[in-house]
């Protein structure tokens, strides 16, 4: 047995002998490929994470992603925290802002729900600005900004939520016992201040 699968080694692999390599083709198992590899699961995409994927231009009332970097202001400064030698020497905190009533590349209706949305983050004049400092490196940080950016317009351009009607049934049930409940408690108090009113015109 011991001859057959070779020795272990102080690194805990295997060594396999001469024999046992030469009666083995490897080069048949190194061709197999598993059902769940990353290129038969996303058989269109390039998984060369080093090239630089080109985001398509927004169309009509749908949002791909696309963010033009023309259309906001990227600034940077120094981050705040703990960071070792690079705290408050590196400027890399970014940034991000742009106007977001005249962005044209957001849809019309995801500006407007933005606007409702993010009203805490909007200057005076209308400018979104968001901001990170997640890591110490510049183009980490922006790419943190911009993925925001994207989560919070696409956030903003889902369509409502279908209500059914069972549901809308309950919201209204719901809304007329607060009603009642509301004006109950106004009674009640009424009913108290008249009672006190009456009290004290009898001590007189």
């Amino acid at each position: 047995m011991a001859s057959m699968f070779g020795r272990f080694v102080n690194s805990g692999n295997f060594i396999l002998n001469a024999n046992l390599r030469k009666s083995v083709d490897f080069r048949r198992f190194s061709s197999f490929k598993s059902n769940y590899s990353l290129d038969r699961i996303y058989p269109n995409s390039n998984l060369n994470i080093s090239t630089a994927q080109e985001i398509p231009k927004n169309e009509g009332e749908k949002f791909s992603g696309y963010i033009p970097l023309e259309d906001i202001q990227i600034t940077h400064s120094r981050s705040s925290g703990p960071g070792g030698q690079n705290v408050n020497k590196v400027n890399s905190k970014v940034e991000v802002r742009f106007h977001l009533s005249s962005a044209q590349w957001i849809p019309e209706k995801g500006r407007k729900r933005m606007e409702e949305m993010h009203k805490n983050q909007l200057t005076k004049d209308g400018y979104l600005i968001i901001k990170s400092d997640k890591t110490r490196t510049q183009s980490i940080n922006l790419a943190d900004c911009l993925d925001k950016l994207r989560c919070m317009v696409r956030e903003a351009c889902k369509p409502p939520p279908e209500i059914l009607p069972e549901t809308s049934m309950m919201l209204k049930a719901r809304k007329e016992r607060q009603a009642r409940e509301r004006l109950r408690q106004k009674r009640m108090h009424s009913e108290i201040k008249n009672s006190r009113k009456a009290v004290t015109a009898h001590d007189l």
